[in-house]
């Protein structure tokens, strides 16, 4: 009998066999490669260009203006008097200080917009690979850069494409 008690305490204790614990369902996703070709990104890319196109055209021509002028006081300077000489170098330096100073505040404004834009896209991409997660019963999502992930558990391309969807879905909607 006290073999029999023992025996029933030791099978209370043990853990059952079917216990296991299910797999964990892993993917990997590489977010440079979505960063570089998601809709979004893209869109937002090309609205800023659109947006500062004006004003870098503006600064080109400014340098081309530039160019001309000092290519005019090496040329002409010999002939010139020297107070229409003295003049034309001023004006160069101003101009020459205005470009500088445009290229820095469009440069700084630039990343500035570029930022906002990749921020505003950096959240839909990241919900998109959770939405996808969730659908797809994964446990796990490994985002790059990683030392080694399978094309087995790669589940950029299906993250791509879903981005691709809500893309055109928003596009289509008035």
């Amino acid at each position: 009998m006290p073999r029999v008690l023992a025996l029933l305490f030791a099978l209370a204790l043990a853990p059952p066999v079917s216990a296991q614990p299910a797999a964990v369902r892993i993917g990997y996703v590489d977010m440079k490669r979505l960063l570089d070709n998601a809709p979004q990104v893209v869109a937002g890319r090309q609205k800023l260009e659109r947006e500062f196109a004006p004003r870098d055209a503006a600064l080109v021509s400014d340098e081309l203006r530039l160019a001309d002028m000092r290519s005019r006081h090496e040329r002409d300077s010999a002939m010139m008097t020297r107070d229409d000489a003295e003049s034309l170098r001023r004006e160069i330096d101003a101009l020459d200080r205005s470009i500088r100073r445009n290229r820095d505040n469009l440069r700084a404004e630039l990343k500035t917009r570029s930022d906002q834009e990749l921020d505003r896209s950096w959240r839909e991409i990241n919900n998109a690979v959770v939405a996808h997660a969730r659908e797809q019963g994964i446990d796990l999502i490994v985002p790059s850069p990683v030392v080694y992930a399978s094309p087995r558990i790669d589940v950029t391309d299906q993250v791509l494409e879903r981005l691709r969807r809500q893309h055109a879905t928003k596009a289509s909607q008035p």
